[in-house]
């Protein structure tokens, strides 16, 4: 018997939530993979923070969603080593595609590379937290509908990559995470989509509690993980005031060409008509 399925129970309250999740850990991840560019020593550093923020952040944004999946009269539970796996290869994998770009550039073979394995990694969070899924029947998936949800993931992941490796200052990575938050809420809910309940049996036995009650002691780890990337990013001036026009990629100031002053050759008075006006 088809299970009557529910992804909305608390209205509009848990897609926006997760959205916001989503948003905060693209913004934290990228501001460090843009640091991560422009620091070497310290590179291997912001890295690792900014695949831990990312990846928190579309883990928590997964299961914030899932507050509000429901099916009716059936009480679902999650089993824990398989939900925190899912929380594992996402940080992991986003690593492997974060250190690609960090180390390579964000253009080419090292962007499309970094980009997909990150896709894939968003993509084998959701589906492996959907496996540790437990309940009184089984779940079935639309083929199309996940192909069509892998691949928002990749071209998501790869565009935010590539916004992060331009360096172009905080109002840019804020674009991005806006972006790469839609785009992963996009890739969850036609993942959604694709999925069908198949229960055993007839059900009518109340549910003992909501999926918010179990999930929710499930966020603090990740949550915390959110907390320390922000204390990180507001304490470092550079991350937020973003790089001035003035410096160059790694963040260091632009040579300036000065004609040579000649002997006995008086320099140009401010005011005077032979005082250039733009440089």
């Amino acid at each position: 018997m088809q299970g009557t399925v529910d992804g909305f129970s608390y209205g509009l309250v848990t897609p926006v939530v997760a959205y916001v999740m989503a948003c905060l850990g693209g913004a934290l991840g990228l501001r460090c993979t843009t640091r991560a560019l422009r620091t070497p020593s310290w590179r291997p550093g912001w890295l690792a923070l900014g695949s831990a923020a990312i990846g928190a952040g579309i883990w928590t944004m997964h299961f914030v969603a899932m507050m509000g999946f429901t099916v009716k009269g059936v009480p679902i539970h999650y089993d824990k080593p398989t939900t925190f796996a899912s929380l594992g290869i996402a940080v992991v994998m986003v690593g492997i595609g974060i250190f690609i770009v960090g180390y390579r550039g964000a253009k080419g073979a090292a962007l499309f590379t970094g980009g997909t394995i990150t896709g894939l990694g968003v993509a084998s969070m959701h589906y492996l937290g959907m496996a540790g899924m437990r309940l009184p029947g089984e779940l079935e998936y639309n083929t199309l509908m996940v192909a069509v949800s892998v691949v928002i993931a990749m071209a998501a992941a790869t565009a935010s990559l590539w916004a992060a490796g331009q360096v172009r200052g905080f109002r840019w990575s804020l674009g991005a995470s806006l972006v790469m938050g839609l785009a992963v809420s996009g890739m969850h809910y036609t993942g959604m989509a694709a999925l069908r309940v198949q229960l055993h049996g007839s059900t009518g036995s109340p549910v003992d509690h909501s999926s918010a009650e179990v999930l929710a002691p499930m966020m603090i780890g990740p949550l915390v993980i959110l907390v320390v990337a922000g204390a990180v990013v507001m304490l470092d001036p550079l991350l937020v005031a973003g790089r001035p026009a003035w410096q160059g990629t790694a963040g260091a100031p632009l040579p300036t060409t000065r004609s040579p002053v000649r002997a006995g050759h008086r320099p140009p008075r401010s005011g005077d008509p032979r005082t250039p006006q733009s440089w």
